[in-house]
């Protein structure tokens, strides 16, 4: 894979700057180039994406909260504007992204009052984190995502499968042939999305080299307790239930093919008092098929809950 991983190229942020008009900064995190918005004052709201996103994903949350509200948004390592590493200078594990977010915050001074919102394995690694420092966390927005293990013991998506098991298939299929962000544009919402959302979307994995996490994503899922982040989902999975005295919303895209049904009654099975909200026509990108309900949703959650 190096060869693969040697082969770059720019973002071109020109053909939808007018959807992403937020200034970019940068944080040197062991040495890689990490990107993370930075919107607006006040109490922070914390944006974990998952796989294949990236912070263009929140950008309508940032529209709506960044008024009242402090809108950290971070890029995952070799994910959106953040530098794309070779394996030979990052793992693509879960315990890195939990480390990676923790010197970020401890970065920009935000040790209290955070109210995390996340999405797919933005989830895993908030909940980790949440877990880690729950003295820190205000309130939690969960949108369709997990920080347990497949509920009903699910298997794996037949999709994620193969990228998971069949390296010779996955490899190519996602690093050459951009199977993975390309084909979640269509499948993930229910909404066809306009041209230049779609464009926002897949923008930072535009060549073999800057595909590398979507594909260590899925690889790093585990399912038997010899994978690396078996234990750290483990410790998620036994202690999630910790984090019941903070404030939780609950906002659920029912047509998500990944993180169906059994994982929201999941959730809520585990977190009875938290305030929830079904959206039938939704699917996975919840965010891109009901911004405005969502957004609606969550500032007024946010009300609700004061610091």
């Amino acid at each position: 894979m190096v060869r693969i991983e040697t082969m770059k190229k720019p973002v071109d942020l020109n053909r939808f700057r007018h959807l992403y008009p937020f200034t970019s900064r940068y944080y040197k995190n062991n040495g890689l180039q990490y990107h993370y918005l930075d919107e607006g004052y006040g109490e922070p709201v914390v944006m974990l994406h998952g796989n294949p996103t990236w912070s263009f994903f929140y950008r309508n949350m940032v529209n709506a909260l960044s008024g009242e509200y402090r809108t950290i948004v971070p890029d995952h390592i070799g994910c959106g504007l953040s530098e794309k590493p070779g394996l030979d200078r990052y793992d693509y594990r879960l315990k890195s992204r939990v480390n990676d977010l923790d010197r970020l915050l401890i970065h920009l001074d935000i040790q209290e009052g955070i109210t995390l919102m996340v999405h797919d394995w933005g989830g895993m690694i908030g909940m980790v984190y949440a877990l880690r420092h729950p003295e820190r966390i205000r309130r939690l927005i969960i949108t369709n995502t997990a920080g347990f293990f497949p509920p009903k013991q699910k298997g794996l998506p037949f999709r994620l499968w193969l990228i998971r098991y069949m390296t010779p298939f996955a490899v190519p299929a996602v690093l050459c042939g951009n199977l993975f962000a390309a084909a979640a544009v269509h499948m993930a919402p229910c909404t066809k999305l306009p041209p230049d959302v779609r464009t926002g979307l897949t923008a930072p994995y535009n060549c073999p080299g800057n595909r590398i996490a979507t594909l260590k994503f899925v690889q790093d899922i585990p399912l038997c307790r010899e994978d690396p982040s078996y234990g750290l989902v483990r410790y998620a999975d036994e202690n999630l239930t910790n984090l019941r005295r903070i404030p939780m919303l609950i906002l659920w895209g029912r047509r998500d093919f990944v993180f169906d049904t059994d994982y929201y009654h999941e959730w809520r099975r585990r977190f009875p008092r938290a305030e929830a909200h079904f959206f039938e026509d939704a699917g996975h990108y919840l965010l891109e098929d009901k911004p405005n309900e969502i957004a609606s949703y969550v500032k007024d959650f946010l009300k609700k809950h004061p610091a």
